[in-house]
């Protein structure tokens, strides 16, 4: 056995400002070093190579090659234009381009970073000249983007299937309802919140020829999930090759079909990925470990115990388990926390009935929305860097979104269907 003190040396590690990576490999090597227990470490070395052997984690670096393609490929100008044919005539018009180009945009890159700096520098700029409030416009913003970690194909819920060999499929397609009702839930509130604005300027509705127009710049681009989706779903290719193919097609829009790119151009991007992707894969290899330590130590066990001691009422532990993610979402990035807490987490709940994809698909939610809450929520650090409006009041005016945002999550958790019944009718579960 190895003494659980790790963790607390972890949450310590990290508290005083150590890099994750850091924080997630010293830990259990410093407690096994105060235990006396050097054999273990050869046995957490071998795990950082066999967390990383898997063909499956080959996608992650293609969908970011295909994402960052796609964000400088000129994709960011034809969502936007085509969002604001559809919805800026309505209440609050230029909030709800925002949320529906986030939603789209996330569908094609997976990531709310990016879709965070190419969707403010567009349209937060664009909101304040129509006399939108510029803190509303940037929280709207962090809000919105966090989709792009929902909405399939997502690198997170990628990762949560290979903690799990949970099926990629169903958790990508157990992510369409929720990112939809996600993106309506938005639109709501933004309706209702935009009352507090009386001086935004109201926008004509866009004629049949504009709306075609914008469809026919946008849909080569939409095309990407549903090829990607329906390659999986239809047994063409495996989520690895559905990456690469992501990667071939977005090549082929980019420099051939739109021409927004040159081939000197796609070098440096070749080379951002390849460290990105390095260093997310090195956490991975040292969550890994981690996690191999929190096995041998029994922590698992005594958080279930601790969790049945509460209640065994599986909606009552959900409940909990959702406070402990948004909590833990707030300090810790999806990736690292998906590959430190599902393992401990999902077995609980997977024998109180709960379904291993739709936990899956809740947890990757949760954690998601993390990245757009205080205060170490990096969209935040984005959306100020963008709009230049203080971290402070972007966290006050984003909170009407983030209740909304985790009221929808209750109820994913509570109405199954919600996430499963897709990839149930389509015959992945």
């Amino acid at each position: 056995m190895v003494s659980p003190i790790f963790i607390l040396y972890f949450l310590i590690l990290l508290l005083i400002g150590v890099p994750v990576l850091f924080s997630l490999g010293l830990s259990p090597i410093i407690a096994l070093f105060q235990d006396d227990k050097i054999l273990f470490i050869n046995m957490l070395y071998q795990r950082l190579y066999s967390g990383l052997d898997s063909f499956l984690l080959l996608a992650l670096p293609f969908f970011m090659l295909a994402g960052e393609l796609m964000v400088n490929g000129g994709i960011t100008n034809r969502i936007v234009t085509f969002s604001q044919t559809m919805v800026r005539h309505l209440k609050g018009g230029l909030g709800h381009v925002v949320i529906l180009a986030a939603t789209m945009f996330g569908a094609l890159t997976g990531s709310a970073v990016a879709a965070t700096s190419a969707i403010g520098n567009m349209l937060i700029p664009e909101m304040e000249r129509y006399k939108y409030d510029k803190t509303y416009a940037a929280a709207l913003t962090a809000a919105a983007t966090v989709l792009g970690t929902i909405i399939p194909p997502s690198g997170i819920m990628l990762i949560y299937a290979f903690v799990m060999n949970t099926s990629v499929a169903a958790m990508f397609m157990g992510g369409v309802v929720p990112g939809i009702i996600l993106c309506i839930g938005l639109m709501v509130i933004n309706n209702l919140q935009i009352r507090k604005y009386p001086a935004v300027q109201q926008f004509e509705r866009a004629s049949q020829a504009e709306r075609c127009a914008g469809f026919k710049m946008a849909i080569l681009p939409l095309l990407t999930p549903i090829i990607i989706l329906g390659g999986i779903y239809g047994g063409i290719f495996t989520p690895t090759e559905a990456a690469a193919v992501a990667v071939f097609y977005a090549l082929i829009l980019s420099v051939w079909i739109m021409k927004h790119l040159k081939f000197k151009d796609i070098l440096p991007m070749f080379a951002r990925v390849g460290v990105n992707a390095a260093a997310i894969l090195i956490i991975v290899a040292a969550a890994s470990g981690f996690a191999s330590a929190v096995s041998l130590s029994g922590v698992a066990k005594q958080v279930t115990t601790f969790l049945y001691s509460i209640s065994d009422n599986k909606y009552v532990l959900f409940f909990i388990v959702n406070i402990f993610l948004f909590i833990i979402g707030m300090f810790l990035d999806a990736g690292p926390a998906i590959l430190i807490f599902a393992p401990i987490l999902a077995p609980i709940m997977t024998n109180v009935g709960i379904d291993p994809v739709h936990f899956g698909v809740v947890m990757v939610s949760n954690l998601s929305i993390g990245l757009a809450t205080p205060p170490m929520g990096l969209v935040l650090f984005v959306a100020s860097g963008v709009s230049g409006v203080p971290l402070q009041k972007i966290s006050k005016a984003i909170l009407p979104f983030l209740f909304i945002e985790m009221l929808i999550i209750l109820l994913m958790s509570f109405f199954p269907q919600i996430v499963i019944g897709l990839p149930q009718v389509l015959g992945l579960m």
